[in-house]
Order: structure tokens, then C-alpha cells, then sequence
């Protein structure tokens, strides 16, 4: 895509950050409702509206920046509110509520790489303009394994870490949790030692590969 100008590039990310960070967050809150708690329904966050989820800085400041460095593109909705103490069985429901996030994200990054076979399709057909939905599916797969493979990782507050938690003893357990207010300067000083790009990287070249292959693309 580095043959496009920053306005082109601007279009096609725009849509495929906002709902990956939208699905993300409707997906945590979905599940909690199924499994108990109407916290997030009550307050009427199960919208897929990206205006109800849009953080101003890690929703729009943080992936320009991330845009303007030509690093990773990545950011975050508000969170949807859980209250975890109405969920029928807590220590499962937990991992499943944290699971959804991720595991929306895959789903989102496979509908994207149909919208990419889709566009190329047609361009063999002599739609040229269609090359648009071919730069905008990738950049919809690559958003989308980038947050599944970085909620994943077994740091507080991020989804791997209640995970994590929802195994461990609960004593282990609080402890583990004590981390949670300095989970994020763990990411930041992970991230400009370039360490975060180094565990990521792997992770989500593979998920691309493997959709790509997929698709055929």
C-alpha cells in the first residue's frame, strides 16, 4: 500500500479500524449478556454504532500515530462495562467474556479477506475501481490478527490476562491481578524497545499467510 498517498491510505483504514475496534468491544459485552450480566445492554453499548465506542485516544490519536511512524496500526474502543460478579459462573464465564474479543476479531479478519477475494474477483472482471476493496480487505485481515495476536498476550487488563486469571488459584489469581494499573507502561516500554513488535510479528505474519492462502489471495 505504500504506493498510495496518506489521504488514499486514510479511506482504506478508517472503516476496518473502527469496527475492529467496535466488533471487539460489542463482542466482550454480547457475551457477558448471554452469560448474566445486562450491564453493557442496560446502558446500551451492544450497538455496533462505533460512535457509542469511540475513545478519542486510543481510537483515533493512537492509530494516526501509529499511521504517521509507519508502524503497526493498532488502537482501542471504551471499554464495554462488565460487571463481572452478575456472570453465572465467574471463573468461566470470564475467560469466555475475554475470549470474545479475539475471537471476534478472527471472524472479522476472515470476512475482510472475503471482501479482498471479493474486489480482486472483479477486477479480473474489468472493474478496476474494485482494487479498492482489495487494499481495504488486507488492511481489514492486518488490523484484525494485529488485535486478536495483541489482546491475547497475558498482560493485565488485556484479554489473555483474564485468561489466565480465570485458571489460577485465586490467591495466585489477586496477585496476578495486583498488575493491572502498570499493564499498560508494560506495553508502552514494550513497545519503543520494539519488543512488542518482535513477539507480535511472528504471530501476525502467520495469521496473514494463513488467510491469504485461504482466500487465494
Amino acid at each position: 500500500m505504500n504506493q498510495l498517498d496518506w489521504i488514499q491510505q486514510i479511506t482504506i483504514w478508517i472503516l476496518p479500524v473502527l469496527f475492529a475496534v467496535t466488533v471487539h468491544e460489542v463482542a466482550h459485552g454480547w457475551v457477558a449478556h448471554k452469560l448474566g450480566d445486562k450491564t453493557a445492554f442496560f446502558l446500551g453499548r451492544l450497538s455496533l454504532n462505533p460512535v457509542k465506542h469511540i475513545d478519542l485516544f486510543g481510537t483515533i490519536i493512537v492509530p494516526c500515530l501509529c499511521f504517521l511512524g509507519g508502524n503497526f496500526i493498532f488502537g482501542w474502543a471504551k471499554p464495554v462495562p462488565i460487571d463481572w460478579r452478575n456472570l453465572k459462573n465467574p471463573r468461566r464465564d470470564t475467560a469466555l467474556v475475554a475470549l470474545a474479543g479475539p475471537v471476534s476479531n478472527l471472524l472479522m479478519a476472515l470476512l475482510w479477506g472475503g471482501v479482498a477475494k471479493g474486489g480482486m474477483i472483479a477486477v479480473q472482471s474489468g472493474m478496476p475501481m474494485a482494487v479498492f476493496l482489495v487494499y481495504m480487505g488486507s488492511a481489514g485481515i492486518m488490523i484484525n490478527v494485529l488485535l486478536m495476536a495483541l489482546n491475547i498476550l497475558p498482560i493485565p487488563p488485556l484479554d489473555g490476562s483474564r485468561v489466565v486469571s480465570s485458571l489460577l488459584p485465586n490467591s495466585a489469581a489477586r496477585v496476578y491481578g495486583s498488575i493491572e494499573p502498570y499493564g499498560m507502561i508494560i506495553l508502552v516500554a514494550l513497545m519503543l524497545t520494539n519488543t512488542l513488535s518482535k513477539i507480535l510479528g511472528p504471530m501476525v505474519g502467520w495469521a496473514q499467510v494463513v488467510i491469504f492462502s485461504l482466500f487465494s489471495l
